[in-house]
């Protein structure tokens, strides 16, 4: 009895399976570099050279190659994401900054700052599929879940451009507050959420509404002590259960808490000096901020929305990314 015993609980250990670590790329833009950290122990693992003024930052779906836009360089680097050995390059068109992938993997859509386009890139081909016009200084980029719509938010148009991902076209504009940052859907792609950097606040779009993508709603920042001039949104980040959105607050050094079962700013967790951009893990335990000025990412605990630790990595961090499991 007490060898079956034995047995069969040798046989359960052999098939438990421990947590493993995920792989944490923050890109370091004035570093030149890619730092990489281990998010089981948060420890930083290596630090490679990624090109010159490395920014937007992306995993394939299968978790094989990195995604580096190189702004300086007006190209995208690619990564064995690991060995960190780069692979070739893709044509991104003139200072990439942001992109985004098809779910599939292919193709990738990124924002020429400098050249007010989209361009469209096949991933297999490394080739250029279509530019496409947008508006001036065009940086956020987001993609339906249902891969319908590509959005591009331009700087200085102050618009969301929704581009038709059949025929390259933009089919819709939404006009939102000065200088927007970043787009960012819910996993049902009911609701598309853009940050305006300058106005200070997040716009909410229907983005299915009868008549096209319509403005319903703004979030407003207010922090006791701060200048409201520092509140200034940048990246964000929504839970999968849609009930959270976390919004990084630039020189406020704050991330904003939106309960969005209620549209209430419930909470801001003090990081690092300009928090820029933001990754979940892919169990959404935590979330991992880049801070710029401080050359630091801090990694806040969802459930209890508390920063729980700060990490010093390269010389201002901007992107950010984790390999999924």
């Amino acid at each position: 009895m007490m060898r079956t015993l034995f047995l069969l609980l040798g046989c359960l250990g052999a098939f438990a399976t421990p947590a493993l670590a995920n792989k944490v790329f923050v890109s370091n833009e004035k570093g030149n570099t890619v730092t990489v950290l281990d998010s089981d122990n948060w420890e930083v693992l290596t630090e490679f050279n990624a090109g010159n003024r490395p920014r937007g930052i992306g995993i394939s779906p299968d978790g094989k190659h990195l995604y580096v836009c190189a702004s300086d360089d007006d190209t995208i680097r690619v990564f064995d994401a690991d060995s960190y050995e780069e692979l070739w390059t893709l044509p991104s068109g003139p200072d990439p900054e942001l992109f985004t992938l098809h779910p599939s993997g292919n193709p990738l859509y990124v924002a020429n700052e400098d050249d007010n386009l989209v361009t469209v890139i096949d991933t297999e081909k490394r080739t250029v599929l279509a530019e496409v016009p947008v508006g001036v200084e065009p940086e956020g980029m987001a993609i339906s879940p249902d891969a319908r719509f590509v959005v591009n938010t331009s700087e200085t148009t102050n618009m969301a451009h929704f581009i038709d991902t059949t025929d390259y076209e933009i089919k819709h504009n939404v006009l939102v507050d000065q200088r927007p940052r970043y787009a960012v859907y819910t996993d049902d792609g009911a609701r598309l959420f853009v940050s305006a950097e300058i106005g200070g606040t997040v716009s909410e779009i229907d983005p299915n509404a009868e008549g096209g993508p319509t403005l319903i709603n703004k979030f407003e920042f207010a922090v006791p002590g701060v200048e409201p001039e520092w509140l200034q949104p940048v990246g964000m980040k929504i839970t999968a259960d849609k009930r959270w959105l976390f919004v990084a607050l630039g020189p406020a050094n704050r991330v904003a808490v939106i309960d969005l079962s209620t549209d209430e700013v419930v909470d801001y967790i003090l990081v690092g000096q300009r928090v820029w951009q933001l990754a979940f893990t892919p169990d959404q335990k935590y979330l991992i901020t880049t801070n710029g000025n401080s050359n630091d990412v801090t990694i806040i605990d969802v459930a209890a929305q508390k920063a729980l630790k700060s990490v010093q990595v390269g010389q201002q961090p901007w992107g950010v990314v984790v390999a999924p499991n």
